[in-house]
């Protein structure tokens, strides 16, 4: 199987530079929302759904970010949740997602991330997820592994299909969450357990980590996957989407060890997980 992931490389010292800048960002945002959230936390506006919420510290973090690249790297792209959009002239387009797992932010519960990506000519070379409240930042270079801190992340090896724990998201639409509910009522009695975190970027470190098998989600935007999916990869898991040629996308992202990652995809494309 080819890896979705797999593309030519970029110069070294590009690669050195981005992955500098992503980490500063990162970390500055990530002190930003961490110290600087109010006990008053307002909401801005809405997204799909009131379920959805945007808040006045994801767009402040997401200035910041913005900001930083504008100083850093002023032609290149940008794609960011919070409305941030430019084509740039360098050929490098940062992704990111000042909050993901916002919902996780608003009521206080730590399982929330900073998720920066560049890309090369549309690829994923620097991925950096930085998770205040767990004080860990994971990254990966393409080509180069993934890690957090000093510590190389790889992988949990592939357990048996019936011993798997993995995790998924849900989205905000009523109809999209009903049909999501179907694949787990199906899956749950076939794997040792499912989790539900709340942030796609987290679950997919952890799936680098260890701390889980294997991971899927349906509805998934840029944003929410390209620095993670970067991260599992260069952990040795496998990523991609509905199809085994196919790269994650927002109709299906998963991810997982090799031996566990076919099998997963296969039964996900048997419940129709990559449609409402």
């Amino acid at each position: 199987m080819t890896d979705a992931l797999d593309a030519p490389d970029a110069p070294d010292a590009l690669k050195d530079e981005l992955l500098a800048v992503a980490l500063e960002a990162a970390d500055r945002a990530g002190a930003l929302l961490r110290d600087g959230r109010p006990a008053d936390l307002g909401v801005a506006a809405t997204k799909t759904s009131p379920i959805d919420v945007v808040t006045e510290m994801d767009i402040a973090a997401e200035k910041l970010i913005t900001g930083f690249l504008a100083e850093r790297r002023p032609h290149d792209g940008l794609l960011g949740e919070e409305g941030a959009s430019t084509e740039g002239t360098s050929g490098v387009r940062w992704v990111i997602d000042p909050i993901d797992g916002t919902v996780n932010y608003l009521y206080g519960l730590p399982s929330w991330a900073v998720s920066i990506a560049a890309e090369i000519d549309g690829e994923a070379v620097v991925g950096v997820v930085a998770a205040p409240m767990r004080g860990e930042t994971y990254r990966a270079v393409r080509g180069r592994g993934a890690f957090e801190g000093e510590r190389r992340l790889r992988c949990r090896p592939a357990p048996v299909f019936s011993q798997a724990l993995i995790g998924t998201g849900f989205g905000y639409l009523t109809a999209r969450r009903a049909a999501q509910a179907e694949v787990v009522r199906a899956l749950l009695p076939e794997v040792r357990d499912i989790r539900r975190g709340g942030s796609a970027a987290i679950d997919l470190c952890d799936v680098a980590c260890g701390r889980l098998d294997g991971y899927y989600e349906r509805g998934l935007n840029p944003w929410d996957y390209a620095a993670g999916a970067l991260i599992a990869h260069e952990s040795g898991a496998l990523t991609g989407g509905r199809r085994p040629e196919d790269p994650a996308s927002g109709e299906l992202t998963i991810a997982a060890a090799p031996g566990l990652y076919e099998p997963l995809q296969a039964r996900l494309e048997e419940l129709g997980a990559w449609h409402d």
